[in-house]
Order: structure tokens, then sequence, then C-alpha cells
């Protein structure tokens, strides 16, 4: 079940809302739990007591990292062992026997026996907040939870469960014991507007982007035009920014309503002057997940030699990459970024500075651009193949024709995604995103938010159309 579907909109979504908020307040994170048990049920019934069972026996070991401090390390390691251990086997495991057969393959061997795995919604995200839980604790940045449901609670949660924000356990661990402070008028009309947002982000803007990206890399690239591979990619890299920060957004939302705080996961990327800026804008939250719990450990900066900082960048990067997927097309990705993070910090930022504020930002749409080839290719070769079609430069012909659709909603991706180069744009969003409003304002941000909440349900029913990317993840 997605948020932009019909039955998540319409069923779900309002028999919880009856539900959470009808029940007494001693009952609402049980009543939570079950709706998101439901929720992931519903995707993959297959996995929930697996997901369940590990997460159970977590939960107590985490318990004795708490309770047993002369032996935290060895429990600390078993738990990196259960989160990694599951991360490792079902996202990666495909991945590693393929590519040994291909190997065993060119040396006229005998490929190795495999049964195909499938992949359980959302892992990626689960995980890295199950190793939050672990790691904060360990820190002693937070006490654990007392009770199991509670930890399943925050794992589970169905607003950030399959798609993040990927929200850290110190920063929502008392609100899962008592969120009455949260629970204020200003904080659902913030929740309601937001969602609606984030909803018609993914839905009338990122879906249209998105059948004309899968059209083109569903036909042959090395008979498309230069013109046309440029246009499409451009408009991939709108496709994926509002289709990941349109849910970003309903998840956010959904937690305003019943009075979780979730971190921003978005600010403007395409507007950064370099990638270094990029990645404080994009996917925020795995960002400073990233820092705090691997490249800190790592060294950071705080090492005696810049190489070792170099290595330290790429690693993560790496990591990164092959975070978000089993493919080597993700692991380049992640490499393309970590080595203009190492450029920036080599000469790139000095050199860019005198080029002026729109130049380094043009630059570094086209650096991010590439990078987004490797992303949305089925493989290595089809990304080479079109990269060397969008140099290539041998039409500007788009070769089709556009619908006014299409070309309405890239106009308005383009406005929205770079409005924060500007003043004006900036004050368009903080009142967009304003989280106290008065009566008058909430009034007319309801009314906007219901228009567009039956736009974005009618277009749900007449397109078909309604990809999740970060199902993969």
């Amino acid at each position: 079940m997605v948020f932009s579907s019909i039955l998540f909109l319409f069923c779900f979504l309002p028999l919880f809302l009856i539900s959470y908020h009808i029940v007494a307040t001693r009952y609402k994170n049980i009543v939570l739990l079950i709706f998101s048990l439901v929720f992931y049920a519903w995707g993959a019934p297959e996995f929930i007591f697996l997901l369940l069972g590990s997460l159970t026996i977590n939960f107590y070991v985490v318990q004795a990292i708490y309770n047993n401090h002369r032996r935290k390390k060895l429990f600390v390691y078993i738990s990196l062992i259960i989160n990694i251990g599951l991360l490792a086997y079902f996202k990666y495991a495909n991945f590693f026997i393929e590519n040994v057969n291909a190997i065993l393959s060119q040396l006229n061997i005998t490929n190795v026996g495999w049964t195909q795995i499938v992949l359980p919604i959302g892992i990626s995200f689960f995980t890295f907040q199950s190793l939050t839980y672990t790691i904060d604790v360990y820190r002693n940045v937070h006490k654990p939870l007392d009770k199991l449901h509670d930890y399943l609670l925050y794992i589970l949660m169905f607003p950030q469960l399959i798609a993040g924000p990927i929200v850290r356990f110190n920063t929502v661990a008392d609100d899962i014991v008592d969120r009455e402070k949260n629970d204020t008028i200003d904080n659902k009309s913030y929740g309601i507007t937001t969602f609606v947002i984030g909803l018609s982000k993914k839905v009338l803007i990122a879906n249209v982007l998105g059948e004309f990206v899968d059209t083109t890399f569903s036909n042959s690239i090395s008979e498309a035009s230069s013109g046309l591979l440029w246009l499409t990619i451009i408009a991939y890299s709108f496709q994926i920014y509002f289709d990941f920060s349109g849910y970003s957004d309903m998840a956010i939302g959904l937690g305003r309503m019943i009075g979780f705080r979730f971190p921003e996961n978005f600010n403007n990327p395409y507007i950064s002057q370099n990638i270094t800026e990029f990645w404080r804008r994009w996917h925020i939250t795995l960002s400073e997940w990233m820092k705090d719990y691997l490249y800190i450990p790592l060294g950071g900066n705080r090492v005696s030699s810049v190489y070792r900082l170099y290595f330290n960048l790429i690693v993560v990067f790496l990591i990164s990459g092959f975070w978000h997927g089993a493919n080597w097309t993700f692991i380049v990705w992640g490499a393309w970024h970590g080595l203009f993070l190492i450029l920036d910090r080599v000469f790139l930022i000095k050199i860019m500075k005198s080029c002026g504020k729109v130049p380094r930002i043009i630059i570094t749409y086209i650096i991010v651009l590439i990078g987004w080839v490797f992303f949305r290719a089925d493989n290595f070769s089809q990304s080479i193949e079109y990269i060397q079609g969008m140099f290539s430069f041998n039409s500007l012909n788009i070769g089709q024709d556009l619908s006014e659709e299409f070309l309405v909603v890239l106009f308005i991706a383009i406005v929205f995604s770079f409005s924060g180069i500007t003043h004006i744009g900036k004050q368009m969003q903080n009142v967009l995103y304003a989280e106290k409003r008065s009566r008058k304002g909430r009034a007319v941000m309801f009314v906007t938010a219901f228009v567009f909440l039956i736009l974005s349900a009618s277009y749900i029913t007449a397109s078909g159309f309604n990809p999740f990317i970060y199902f993969r993840f």
C-alpha cells in the first residue's frame, strides 16, 4: 500500500485517523502499531513475522546493552550482526551471487545454484532506524524504550516506514512515550496541508514526468537524439525530486497529525552551488545519518592525512550508493558524488567562486544530472550508452510531439525547484509551509488542500500510472 493510492487515501487513512482519535490516550500507540502492521502486511505479508521476530530479538539485545555494562560491546556486535546481516542477505545476496556466477562463467566453471530472494519493502530505511536505536543506546544518547510495543512502533510506524525520512531514535523517543504537548490545532493543520502538498508533488508532478521518462528508457537509447536524452534526464531529475520529497512531505504531515515531529528531508537541493552543498540539501536525514554513524567513526575530518580524509569520503559515498540498490549503477553513482566532494575540497569550490552564483548552480546541476543517469539506468552499459548519446550532440530535435500537460508540469517543476534562488521564492515557500496560521489562513489552506486532494485523487483514478521509486530501497 502506498500513500498515493485511492485505498490509502479514502479507506485506510480515514479509518486510522478516526480510530486513533476516539481511543483513550493510553491506547493510541497500540492503535498506531496495529495499523502500521496492517499497512506493512498489505504489501509484504510474507515478511511480517520475520520482521517482528528480528525486531523482538533486537529489542532485548539492546536492553542488555543498557543493563549489562561489562558486556555491552558484545551485545552491540550481536545487534549489528542481526540488522546488517538481514539487510545483506535480503538486499545483496542476489547481487553477490550474480557477480560470482559471472566470474565463474568467464572461467568456464559451473555456476552456483541459487534461488532469487525477494526484497522486503523498505528494508533499507527500517534497518538504519534500528541501527540508530542500538547505537544511540550504546552511546548513552538516550535510554532504551521500556516496552516492546513502543520499540516496534518506532521502527514500524507506517508514516515513515517505507520511504523515510530516517528518524533518529533520540529525536522521537520522548514523543513515543508522551506526545500530548504536540496535540495542537497548529500541528494538525500543518500536518494536513503538508500531506496534501506532498501528495500533489508526487501525483500531479512526479507521475506526469515519470511517464515520459519511462517511455524513453524503455526504447532504444542508441536511436534517441541528444535533445531527447537531455530532456529525459532533466525530467527524471524533477521526477525523483518531487516523488521523494513528496513522500517525505506526506510522512511529515502524517506525523504531525498524530503528534510526531519528523525531520525535514529536502531543502531546495537544485539551487546548490556545489556538490558539498547539494548533500546538505538532498535526502538530509541520510546525509546526517552517514555523517554521524559512519563518517565520524571513520575519523571524519580529524585525520592526520588528507588522503585518509578522501578515503573516508569515498567509502561513505560508495556505501551510500550501495545502500540505494544492489547494482553497479548505484555504486558508480555514489562514487561519482564522492569524487566531486573530494574535488570540492581540493580545488573546485575555490575555482568556482569567480563564476557567479547562477553559473555555479548550473554547473552543479549538470554534475547531478550525469549522476542521475547511473541512478535511473537499468544497468551500467545502458548508463554509459545514455551518457555517450547525451554528449554526442547528434541532434537537438526531440523526435516526438510533447504533450501540453508534460510541458506545463515540467515548467512548474523547474519554477518550484529553483524558486529558492530568489527572495520572493523563499517567501512563497515560507507561506506554503508555515507552521502557524491565523483562523482565516487555516481556512484558506484547508480549502486549497481539499481542492488539490480531489485533483490528485482524480489523476490517480484516471491515469493508472502511479509508480513508487523507493520501493526497491
